[in-house]
């Protein structure tokens, strides 16, 4: 399997991320949105959107591992952040940004008004393939997980 990425040169040059990605074969792998909490279910990092950007990550590339994916499978994302501040969107940007290092997917980046945990500033969800030969690993940990996992 092989993501494409997809850089036109009759769009803006600048752009911190590719336009758009294609995708040779796989499995479709949709997350949920990936939101800043802890293992107890509490919202890190009150008021630092970028410290809880970080924990949305990883709580990210948990989910694509568990579904047999990683970060470089990932076509698309859609990020959320609680503000108004574009300084705020920024450095919530910088963390998906460096997480994601060249692998610089096609991505919307949104301020909303609020999201859905208590002091939660941001979200993200991503798009992935995963590659055929994944699938087999994968179905093995949905067989052996406990249940809720």
């Amino acid at each position: 399997m092989a993501v494409n990425l997809v850089r036109s040169a009759r769009l803006y040059a600048g752009a911190p991320y590719a336009y758009a990605a294609r995708v040779s074969a796989g499995d479709l792998i949709l997350t949920a949105g990936a939101s800043p909490l802890d293992e107890q279910g509490n919202t890190v990092a009150p008021g630092d959107a970028a410290a809880q950007m970080r924990q949305a990550l990883a709580n990210l590339r948990i989910a694509l591992e568990d579904s047999g994916a990683t970060i470089t499978d990932v076509v698309k994302t859609t990020v959320y952040v609680a503000t108004s501040d574009q300084g705020e969107l920024v450095a919530a940007w910088d963390e998906v940004a460096a997480f994601f290092g060249n692998h610089d997917v096609p991505s919307t980046l949104l301020g909303v008004a609020l999201l859905g945990y208590k002091d939660q500033l941001v979200e993200i969800e991503a798009i992935a393939v995963q590659p055929r030969p994944a699938r087999e690993a994968a179905a093995s940990h949905e067989r052996t997980s406990p249940a809720g996992e």
